[in-house]
């Protein structure tokens, strides 16, 4: 096979920390980043409600444990990649039915996710602290 030489000349930039993104990808990557986090989150969650509903002492050392910042933190953080993963799961709901899927459309529907899934998961973090 040929290569034309221009194409074989071309720069290549792989540096993935210099190219800019626009916003939808950014929320479709986070999409898709949010949905990682809860599928590793399924055992750690499982085990939770295995121990919440085995007895009632089990349930208050869950609960004792669950008051530790560092377990604060995780469950917030599991908490936001939900809020985020069902807001934008929405956003590409509305883009199925062509509802915010043109250039204008998609750039307004990914900034409302952004922002809204951000104060959702701020409100969640000081609800939760």
């Amino acid at each position: 096979m040929k290569t034309h030489k221009l194409v074989k000349d071309r720069p290549k930039n792989l540096n993935l920390l210099t190219i800019h993104q626009p916003l939808p990808a950014i929320a479709s990557i986070l999409h898709r980043a949010s949905g990682m986090i809860l599928f590793l989150a399924i055992p750690f969650l499982l085990w939770g409600l295995y121990l919440s509903l085995s007895s009632e002492q089990a349930f208050d050392d869950l609960h004792q444990t669950f008051s530790g910042p560092c377990v604060k933190l995780l469950i917030w953080a599991i908490l936001s990649a939900f809020i985020y993963h069902f807001i934008a799961g929405i956003r590409h709901l509305l883009m199925d039915v062509h509802i915010g899927e043109g250039l204008k459309g998609g750039r307004l529907s990914a900034l409302i996710t952004v922002v809204l899934a951000g104060v959702l998961i701020l409100i969640t973090g000081i609800w939760l602290w």
